[in-house]
């Protein structure tokens, strides 16, 4: 378990320190506050201790390739945690789950096994609570950075498609973060309209 701890140190300190400004939403907090989130629905799914750690291990590098790419960072954030990984003794197995759960954050976001799920909610897990809004306006100001041109009603259509498409995979999310996800839907649907 020491090594973990060390680990992460060793990368949530990398994305603090090496993480362009420019990225608002894709930030070192968000990387732990994904953690977090995989845990608590990791702790509801009932995985075992060991899946656990392959989950936190996986949510610590889920947005590493920002270091390095914007496009395509999930492929990015595989091929950095297969380079890391096996000097804090990961073997090539464990690595090709973390890298299955990294794929699964994709968007449009396919995930397959049960921690692929996990942590493909543990991403996104804010649109349904009470921190969407500071969640978009984050998210708002980086794309704002790659396209400042980008128009709030524009905007508020690219937010609405989102949440409509978007869907839970786990129980925990769907029984405890949809119908919160689905208020913020309709009071977006409305604003749009006024607009």
């Amino acid at each position: 378990m020491e090594a973990h701890n060390q680990i992460y140190e060793t990368f949530i300190s990398k994305l603090e320190q090496e993480l362009p400004t420019h990225y608002s939403y894709h930030t070192a907090d968000h990387t732990k506050y994904v953690i977090d989130k995989a845990i608590l629905i990791g702790k509801e799914e009932k995985i075992q201790d060991y899946d656990m750690e392959l989950l936190k291990i996986a949510a610590l590098f889920h947005d590493m390739g920002f270091l390095k790419s914007r496009d395509n960072h999930e492929e990015v954030s595989c091929e950095m945690a297969s380079q890391e990984l096996p000097s804090w003794n990961f073997n090539s197995h464990e690595i090709s789950q973390i890298c299955g759960m990294i794929r699964a954050t994709k968007i449009p976001q396919k995930p397959i096994t049960l921690l692929d799920k996990i942590l493909a909610d543990a991403d996104l897990e804010y649109l349904g609570t009470d921190l969407y809004d500071i969640g978009a306006s984050r998210l708002y100001k980086e794309l704002i950075y790659f396209n400042p041109d980008l128009p709030e009603k524009e905007w508020l259509e690219i937010q609405v498609n989102f949440l409509n498409s978007h869907h839970y995979h786990t129980d925990f999310c769907i029984n405890n973060r949809e119908s919160k996800k689905q208020e913020h839907l309709k009071r977006l649907k409305g604003q749009l309209i006024e607009l």
